[in-house]
């Protein structure tokens, strides 16, 4: 079974009940059967935009613990092909959370993805392939 890529989008909505994405994130995470693959600068992303909601940081840390969110990149052995990702988008402004995100893709060979971030649909994983948006993007 293949891994699920997960953004920061989706982390944020589901754990903020006001986000306007908040239904349907809970439901696509709630219907993965797949393991939810990340890297550490969405978890960043998401502690830091979720840090004025009470105990939000703390539950993306718990999902991590727990191995909800599971984290197969050490940037430390990854960047020399992170770094030709954002080289490859650099006019798309490409940030090094997406950037992650499409080395994942490369390495396990994956473009499912639960993100809110219409440049996925720009981005592409093994040269030519694109991501397949598992959240309706209205």
């Amino acid at each position: 079974m293949k891994p699920i890529l997960l953004d920061t989008g989706p982390i944020v909505a589901l754990l903020d009940p006001t986000d306007g994405f908040h239904s349907a994130c809970s439901q696509a995470i709630a219907n993965v059967g797949a393991p939810l693959v990340t890297c550490e600068a969405v978890i960043a992303e998401s502690c830091h935009l979720l840090r004025n909601l009470r105990g939000a940081p703390e539950a993306v840390l718990e999902n991590v613990a727990a191995g909800a969110f599971q984290i197969p990149l050490a940037l430390s052995q990854a960047a020399p092909d992170v770094k030709r990702v954002l080289q490859r988008y650099g006019d798309r402004e490409i940030d090094l959370a997406d950037a992650c995100l499409v080395h994942l893709a490369n390495e396990l060979g994956t473009g499912e993805i639960l993100t809110l971030d219409r440049d996925f649909h720009i981005y592409r994983w093994r040269k030519n392939n694109a991501f397949r948006f598992l959240i309706p993007l209205m």
